[in-house]
């Protein structure tokens, strides 16, 4: 009926609890981490006992040790408050972090790259690479690399994962050398990009061998130069013999005929060039004097290429194991004053081969340069042979003319050794000693 209780009215009906977000108050994660703390401790502590156990028994004496004894358990009041009370911090911290120290090296580490091996072992010089050792030094080379990569990227990893304890005795323990510091107080955090354009800016307005003016006087010189010399003495042999003052004649022809033919030719185009209107578009008023410096500086180079040149090709004539084209010198063997010698001397014919150097020096040296031509001024190109260039031509020829007078010094000296004493009076002293000495009829025959 409706008035009877039945169970259901007796029971509600069940409700299931809604979901509960356990969220910790900060009391409760401070008491979390004191008992985490605590028990953490508990831990040390206890491997601290078992360490001082150990070093106690190593340190007792034979004596004092009993075989049949059960083992320590527990340290004496004396060593338990050595190894606790005054140290405990210390060994907590040691042991803290060299524990934390081998977990953090046990972990393995990224291998190196084959492409960076690749790299690296392509920077070795070709010359370093060659003979019979070369697989065996680069096995070498690349194991240490591997080794140093490894042990900076353990030390990298150590110093970025600890934090090493200020502790002295924990120095002791450590094997390797304290990890190196990032340099302290440098900002590279600025741009490049606006250093670079200002600086391409100030270049570009002041390096005036970008001009065009520039590579057309470029190709001026290298079209007048490229095949010239001063004088070439290639197929001087085919004069046959002269003596050493035509040789120096001919030498001073040809540099002065070079001269005159480069000022007619090649500094007439240059000075043809410059009287154009458009030769310094782009060129301020204010930069002027240094425009005309750079002309100067680069006609002085093509000047100075060119006298380079000649001298380093008349020197290669005499060093050069293929003797065809050496010239030929007219030497006459004299009989003067009771002495037999060259003449002219192998010393006056090295001074007439050396002149040749000085004259191809001296030659090219009154160019007028273009800023001087404009403004009717006397300024001069600096085209002089470099010193450390002429004691080098010197040096050299002495050296090859030496080697090619040996011939006609050992004739000189077959000479010398035969009929000298025909020449020095020594054979009429020794016939007037003879005769004085009233020989007989067999002696004189």
């Amino acid at each position: 009926t409706s008035t009877k209780q039945t169970l259901r009215t007796w029971f509600r009906s069940t409700l299931l609890p809604s979901p509960v977000i356990c969220e910790t108050s900060p009391s409760q994660r401070k008491l979390l981490a004191y008992h985490r703390g605590k028990e953490q401790q508990e831990m040390i502590n206890q491997l601290l006992i078992d360490r001082a156990l150990e070093v106690y028994y190593k340190t007792m004496d034979e004596t004092d040790k009993d075989e049949t004894a059960p083992p320590v358990t527990e340290l004496p009041s004396t060593v338990r408050k050595y190894f606790f009370i005054k140290p405990l911090k210390i060994l907590s911290f040691q042991a803290d972090y060299l524990f934390l120290k081998k977990c953090v090296q046990s972990n393995p580490v990224v291998p190196i790259q084959q492409q960076w091996l690749r790299s690296m072992l392509a920077m070795v010089p070709q010359s370093l690479m060659e003979g019979r050792d070369r697989e065996l030094l680069t096995e070498d080379l690349l194991k240490e690399i591997v080794r140093d990569y490894e042990k900076s990227m353990q030390r990298c990893v150590l110093r970025r994962a600890l934090i090493k304890p200020d502790i002295e005795e924990l120095d002791k323990l450590e094997e390797e050398a304290l990890l190196p510091f990032f340099p302290l107080g440098l900002d590279f955090s600025s741009t490049w990009h606006n250093s670079y354009i200002t600086a391409k800016n100030q270049i570009t307005s002041t390096l005036h061998i970008l001009h065009p003016t520039m590579r057309t006087l470029l190709d001026l010189g290298y079209t007048a130069f490229f095949n010239f010399l001063i004088v070439d003495f290639s197929s001087y042999r085919l004069k046959g013999p002269v003596d050493c003052k035509s040789f120096k004649t001919d030498a001073s022809l040809g540099c002065s005929k070079a001269e005159d033919e480069i000022m007619s030719t090649w500094h007439q185009r240059v000075i043809g060039l410059f009287t154009q209107s458009e030769v310094l578009d782009g060129v301020k008023l204010d930069q002027l004097e240094s425009f005309y410096n750079c002309v100067a500086v680069l006609m002085s180079n093509q000047l100075k290429e060119l006298l380079q040149r000649t001298t380093e090709v008349f020197v290669k004539l005499f060093e050069s194991e293929d003797r065809s084209h050496l010239p030929l010198f007219k030497m006459d063997l004299t009989l003067d004053e009771n002495r037999m010698e060259f003449y002219p001397s192998l010393q006056d014919l090295e001074e007439a081969i050396l002149f040749v150097v000085d004259c191809i020096g001296q030659t090219l040296q009154n160019v007028q340069t273009i800023h001087a031509w404009l403004m009717e001024g006397t300024a001069t190109l600096d085209a002089e042979l470099p010193a450390h260039t002429v004691q080098w031509a010197k040096s050299t020829l002495k050296k090859s003319i030496g080697n090619n007078l040996e011939g006609p010094k050992e004739h000189f000296k077959g000479y010398v050794e035969s009929y000298g004493c025909l020449v020095d009076g020594t054979a009429e002293e020794q016939i007037n000693r003879f005769v004085a000495e009233q020989p007989s009829f067999g002696e004189y025959a």
